[in-house]
């Protein structure tokens, strides 16, 4: 509710009640601090979106490349969907651009055996409790799109439009992808 009125705040409103779109069109005018607050209100959404689609290593980058990259083409920005999903599909293809010039990288260097890991990650010493792992395991046996769908719809409550607008996909088809995943999720859990 917006402070004072008893009316739902409109979408991407922070405490002083302004809209993203609100906010955008006052960085436009020169407005400086305007900016800032979109990114403090969206930041730490990106970031899990960010985690959720695989990278661990550089999150704070890849949410300072989105920022860049989304107001460098704010005019580009039309309104049709939220900010909010707009910066998730800026986000979703930086990390994909990211993982094919890794494959590139790793294709064209050569592996030594004095480069292979011979310690736990950081994740596995945290993931210690059974079901976190089992979860953690049917979440990896999910196909790149089944954990994208997933994890946009139970981590960050986006509707299935709005999940299909960041995957460039259709509103029907991550409705499966997302029954699929849940499904896969449920036999992994019950598994004994």
């Amino acid at each position: 509710m917006s402070p004072g009125t008893g009316q739902p705040r409109s979408e991407g409103a922070d405490r002083e009640g302004e809209s993203d779109l609100a906010l955008i069109g006052r960085w436009k005018s020169g407005d400086g601090p305007a900016a800032t607050r979109l990114v403090a209100r969206h930041s730490q959404a990106l970031a899990r979106f960010i985690v959720s689609s695989g990278e661990r290593l550089e999150v704070e980058e890849v949410v300072q490349d989105t920022f860049v990259k989304a107001f460098g083409a704010i005019d580009s920005f039309r309104g049709e969907s939220s900010f909010r999903t707009w910066l998730f599909t800026i986000a979703r293809r930086i990390v994909l651009d990211r993982r094919r010039a890794e494959k590139r990288r790793r294709d064209t260097v050569e592996v030594r055996d004095d480069d292979s890991v011979s310690e736990y990650g950081a994740l596995d010493a945290i993931v210690a409790d059974e079901t976190a792992e089992k979860v953690r395991v049917a979440l990896e046996s999910l196909t790149p799109m089944q954990r994208e769908v997933f994890t946009l719809r139970v981590q960050q409550g986006m509707a299935y439009k709005e999940i299909a607008e960041v995957l460039g996909s259709t509103e029907g088809a991550t409705r499966v992808h997302y029954h699929n995943a849940v499904e896969t999720i449920k036999g992994y859990l019950s598994d004994d």
